[in-house]
């Protein structure tokens, strides 16, 4: 059997034979860390002794008493209970460093080089080490050894300032980790240039990544428009420029209407039998349509009250005018569509019945990436990875006696994704 008729279920991901540490907490870095398990990399997680990764605690809500945030962001990985802030922790830090590829850390700024790893530190103790590292603010600057979190930098960037006011007239956030996934997506990005560089060059690199440069890139545009004297209008649904796209009630929830183009206009208006709003005042282009946003609304909101929100989606899929059901994540799951892409996958996990998670939202010759582990229990392969250290069995039961490591609960059974 030829490379090209082996199943992408049955071969080893592009990272396979990589060894990443993963120092990190919380969305940003557990995130980059589980896409390059997914990715193939054997994913080491270094966690604190008795404690963890902050988001074990992140709960409610939980899944049979697992935190939720902890399970989303942690397949794929092995964890090891580790004080590196103790001497005979650090000996064993330096010990994985030597032997890994990848070194992945979000912990809060300076954090690391103060325990006696630095960049400078960590090349001299292995030079084809590729350093990733996180922070909020960026590695310079006056506000770059402050910790930030996904929020902060949205307030900071205008992510806030561009959402709806909330029912007391608060400031609201984009309820999502925006800014920690796609910092998480920007490391991955970084990590395969490192990669990629030490082919050619034989040596690690220092890559950084930061939640403001990330927040700086989503709203790059909207700092174009202001560079060109423009305002931004808070439209809610809405989108400046295209009118109608946004969404518009109906009788019984709402429906997204994205009509980008006056092609889809009057496709929208023959679907829904009021052909004659065209030829209202300012409703017959899209520039007319901006000018009068409020009116143009209002008018298609009187007819689409009148539809059932499901009744309305297959009547203007029919007529090829793009469209979506407002709704909520509980009736993802069942939706014919994800259950046709096969996204969410079923792992065994020990505590969790029933465990599942969505995987890499890709696929390579029309398969998804497999699945091997689910979230590793806190210290469930402390023993195995000091042992692949070269740790006897004595020495390791030592070092989990002095509060070095720590092996709190049972090793997780590894399973097959489905």
């Amino acid at each position: 059997m030829t490379h090209d008729q082996i199943p992408t279920s049955e071969r080893p991901g592009s990272l396979h034979g990589l060894r990443v540490l993963e120092l990190s907490t919380s969305v940003a870095g557990p995130m980059c860390g589980q896409v390059l398990g997914d990715l193939g990399a054997e994913v080491i997680k270094v966690e604190r002794v008795g404690h963890g990764d902050d988001t074990r605690d992140w709960a409610p809500p939980s899944w049979n008493g697992v935190s939720t945030a902890f399970l989303g962001l942690n397949r794929n990985k092995q964890s090891l209970e580790l004080d590196f802030k103790t001497p005979r922790g650090a000996e064993l830090l330096e010990e994985l460093i030597r032997g890994a590829d990848v070194l992945v850390q979000n912990l809060r700024p300076q954090a690391l080089a103060k325990a006696g790893f630095s960049w400078e530190r960590m090349h001299e103790l292995n030079p084809r080490l590729i350093y990733l590292e996180m922070t909020g603010f960026g590695p310079v600057g006056p506000r770059a050894d402050e910790p930030a979190y996904d929020p902060l930098l949205q307030a900071f960037t205008g992510i806030v300032a561009m959402m709806p006011e909330g029912s007391d007239g608060s400031p609201s956030r984009v309820p999502l980790s925006i800014l920690d996934k796609g910092t998480a997506m920007w490391a991955v990005i970084g990590v395969l240039e490192a990669l990629r560089r030490r082919d050619q060059e034989g040596v690690g690199s220092h890559v950084n990544v930061s939640l403001l440069n990330t927040a700086l890139e989503w709203v790059a545009g909207s700092l174009t428009n202001q560079a060109a004297g423009n305002k931004r209008e808070k439209l809610g649904s809405g989108f400046p420029g295209v009118v109608p796209y946004g969404a518009f009630p109906t009788s019984d929830g709402h429906i997204f209407i994205a009509a980008g183009s006056q092609r889809m206009w009057l496709r929208l208006l023959d679907a829904i039998g009021h052909p004659e709003l065209d030829e209202r005042e300012g409703f017959g282009s899209n520039v007319g349509r901006s000018e009068n946003r409020a009116e143009v609304i209002a008018a298609l909101s009187e007819v689409t009250r009148t539809f059932e929100r499901d009744e309305i989606a297959g009547i203007l899929l029919a007529a090829g005018v793009p469209n979506a059901p407002v709704r909520a994540a509980t009736e993802l799951a069942t939706d014919p569509q994800v259950v046709a892409l096969g996204a969410v996958t079923p792992l065994p996990h020990p505590e969790v019945p029933e465990f599942a998670v969505v995987g890499l939202p890709m696929q390579v010759d029309g398969e998804n990436l497999p699945l091997t582990s689910a979230p590793p229990l806190l210290g469930a392969d402390t023993r195995d990875i000091l042992a692949s250290l070269g740790k006897s069995a004595e020495e390791i039961e030592a070092l989990l006696d002095e509060g070095v490591v720590g092996a709190t609960q049972a090793p997780a059974p590894a399973g097959q994704g489905g």
